[in-house]
């Protein structure tokens, strides 16, 4: 037998399985748990493992009948799809594997074509058809192309997709064997995360257009960005680019540009601009509201203000709404937290960074408070005031704005009732203050004018659900109603 006759019929013995793509768009998904291990005897159709995707479980049966070669990767593994995770021996009985007297090989097309025509095994959760990737068929001389197996057609109807086009539609042209199948993609749906999805929806940029860097073809965050930017002109550049470019960065209109002003995007404004964009588009958002009576929190305000262990120190409202926000955080220091998604990791943090949203002259800057929750109220008041005055005198200094873990913007100094803030990148939740008011209120079974204040959460929905973020707004807003639960808590 020759080496290339061995090869081939290596190849037939141990069919290999892919990660497929159990769900519409995703791109990978974690191994949960083995049925199987090296050794064990599989049958076409029988589960052998169970994987988890951002939507759901779901249970893998093997298309081949034989043994169990070889586990690729372990439990609690996340392996991006199309990746060999199982390798079956579908001839066991012919001896150890590289040992194959007398086996015939099998032409390569066939192998080719088997589990391409199996993959989707999953009915309803079958590879998107324009996910498929079919290398060419090497036609050899004077043999007619193959048709399509009928079981592709009959999966694909299963699949609740239209019968595959007939194999007239995958016919090689004559060029093709020197094209590698890689070089065509026309038909296959751009592999890219949701939020890269919706970043390049947001954008008007259409994932088809952008030329993927990420591993295995993935559209980054980065690429959709540089689809974004004009590019310059060129005149080698291809027609078809050319036109698109205009279409999706067209300039703004002008009614009268004598009467307009143009400030380039620089400094605080320009590095504000970029962290939102960044935290809007990678952090997904969910906001919270609830309306609660603060009238004993004003009491103590101006009890406080009489109180000689804070005596020249800036007390007001939002001290207490920085002692409350603190004090919740410890009740459910769960969402004290942050997202690392280099090593996929959450990092739950056991000191709290206050950060505390200052409108100055330079734009907006977020200086924390490092190691807020271990302050007393009047180190909390001092560091506060000390904030706020070296914000607005623009001396913030850089090592003062980072490693925040959770901030406060306070719209109420403007009359505004209360926003949907949007988190400071790395952070976990963002609290919203709005305006403090006398309103009409029940209060002990009757309406009577009430200092009332809305109060709006924004936080990570990837590290806080929204169990916990309505506990800890819940537990916000309790202590301000009640201010004794800063005691009882605290």
């Amino acid at each position: 037998m020759t080496a290339g006759t061995a090869g081939a019929a290596h190849t037939q013995r141990i069919r290999e399985f892919k990660m497929p793509d159990v769900g519409e768009g995703l791109t990978e998904a974690e191994i949960l748990k083995w049925y199987v291990k090296p050794g064990d005897t599989v049958a076409d159709g029988q589960v052998v493992c169970e994987v988890e995707t951002a939507k759901a479980a779901v249970e893998l049966p093997i298309p081949y009948d034989g043994v169990v070669h070889a586990l690729h990767f372990d439990e609690g593994i996340t392996v991006d799809v199309g990746t060999v995770i199982i390798a079956v021996d579908t001839d066991p009985g012919a001896g150890p594997v590289g040992e194959t007297p007398g086996e015939a090989a099998a032409p390569a097309e066939e192998d080719d074509a088997e589990p391409q025509g199996r993959q989707a095994v999953l009915v309803g959760y079958g590879a998107a058809p324009s996910s498929t990737k079919r290398r060419a068929r090497k036609q050899q001389p004077g043999v007619p192309a193959q048709p399509e197996p009928v079981t592709a057609g009959l999966q694909a109807e299963l699949n609740g997709r239209s019968t595959p086009a007939p194999a007239a539609t995958a016919v090689v042209v004559p060029a093709a064997p020197a094209v590698p199948a890689a070089a065509v993609p026309v038909a296959e749906r751009p592999l890219a995360k949701p939020p890269v999805r919706k970043l390049a929806k947001d954008l008007g940029i259409d994932l088809a257009t952008i030329v993927p860097t990420g591993p295995g073809g993935v559209v980054t965050r980065d690429d959709v960005y540089a689809a974004a930017t004009p590019a310059e002109a060129s005149p080698t550049a291809p027609a078809a680019p050319e036109v698109a470019v205009p279409t999706a960065v067209a300039p703004v209109a002008a009614f009268d540009a004598a009467r307009e002003r143009r400030v380039p995007v620089k400094g605080v404004r320009k590095a504000t601009a970029q962290a939102m964009v960044a935290s809007a588009f990678t952090a997904p958002h969910v906001t919270e509201f609830i309306t609660v009576d603060v009238t004993r929190t004003m009491k103590l305000v101006q009890e406080l203000k009489q109180d000689p262990d804070l005596a020249g120190l800036r007390v007001n409202p939002l001290l207490l709404v920085a002692k409350a926000f603190l004090v919740a955080l410890k009740r459910h220091p769960e969402a004290n937290a942050a997202w690392d998604e280099a090593a996929q990791e959450i990092v739950y943090k056991d000191y709290i960074n206050l950060g505390i949203a200052a409108a100055t002259p330079r734009g907006l800057l977020v200086p924390n408070i490092k190691d807020a929750g271990a302050k007393t109220l009047p180190q909390l008041a001092t560091e506060l005031g000390e904030l706020v005055a070296t914000a607005r005198e623009g001396k913030t200094s850089p090592a003062a704005m980072s490693g925040g873990t959770v901030t406060i913007t306070n719209v109420g100094v403007f009359g505004v009732d209360t926003g949907t803030p949007i988190l400071n990148p790395g952070e976990s939740a963002i609290l919203a203050v709005g305006a403090i008011k006398l309103q009409p209120w029940v209060h002990k079974g009757k309406v009577k004018p009430r200092h009332v204040t809305t109060l709006a959460l924004s936080f990570d929905h990837r590290l806080i659900d929204g169990e916990l973020g309505s506990q800890l707004l819940a537990d916000i807003a309790a202590i301000l109603e009640r201010p004794k639960r800063l005691i009882t808590w605290g």
